[in-house]
C-alpha cells in the first residue's frame, strides 16, 4: 500500500483545506482530547497522520458531552491499536484558535501503554517511540505547546 500512500495524503489533505474553509465561515467550538501515551519505558508515543503535518500525540474530537478520559483512550486504541494501559489522568484543558475553530483541547496523561499499531490505517501513516527530551524536529507546532504544558506532570 505504500504507493498509495502520497496520493491518499494529497486527497486527506485536500478534504482537509475544505474544512478550513467551511470553519472560517462557520468558527465552530470543537472539543479535543489527546493523549499524552507514555509506554512502560517512559518513552512517548507520536503518530503522524496523513491529512496533517507534524508528529502529535494521538487524538482527536470529541462530542461536548463525552468525557475527555473516554475520548482520548477511545483515540488511542483507533490509531495506535492500544490494548492495555495504566493510569489515565487530566493533565490540563487548553483553549486555542486553531484553523478558525474555537478548539477546547483536554490534554491527558496515559501510563503504561501497549499497543499493536495496525498495519495500515486511513488516517495513521505511521507510528513510533521517543524519548521526551529528544522530540523529533518536525512535530506539530500545537504538539509542542501539549507536551510542555503537561511536562512537569510527567
Amino acid at each position: 500500500m505504500a504507493f498509495a500512500d502520497p496520493l491518499l495524503r494529497a486527497v486527506l489533505s485536500g478534504a482537509y483545506q475544505l474544512m478550513k474553509a467551511s470553519w472560517f465561515v462557520r468558527r465552530p467550538r470543537v472539543y479535543g482530547a489527546h493523549a499524552i501515551a507514555l509506554t512502560p519505558e517512559r518513552k512517548l508515543i507520536l503518530v503522524l497522520l496523513r491529512y496533517a503535518r507534524g508528529w502529535r500525540p494521538p487524538g482527536g474530537g470529541r462530542r461536548q458531552d463525552e468525557d475527555p478520559r473516554e475520548a482520548a483512550l477511545r483515540e488511542l486504541a483507533e490509531e495506535i491499536g492500544m490494548t492495555a494501559h495504566g493510569r489515565v489522568r487530566l493533565a490540563c484543558e487548553l483553549e486555542r484558535e486553531i484553523d478558525y475553530r474555537r478548539d477546547l483541547q483536554s490534554v491527558l496523561i496515559v501510563e503504561d501503554v501497549l499497543y499493536s499499531p495496525p498495519r495500515w490505517s486511513w488516517e495513521v501513516e505511521r507510528v513510533i517511540e521517543v524519548d521526551l527530551d529528544q522530540l523529533p524536529p518536525a512535530m506539530s507546532p500545537v504538539a509542542r505547546v501539549w507536551i510542555e504544558a503537561v511536562r512537569d506532570r510527567l
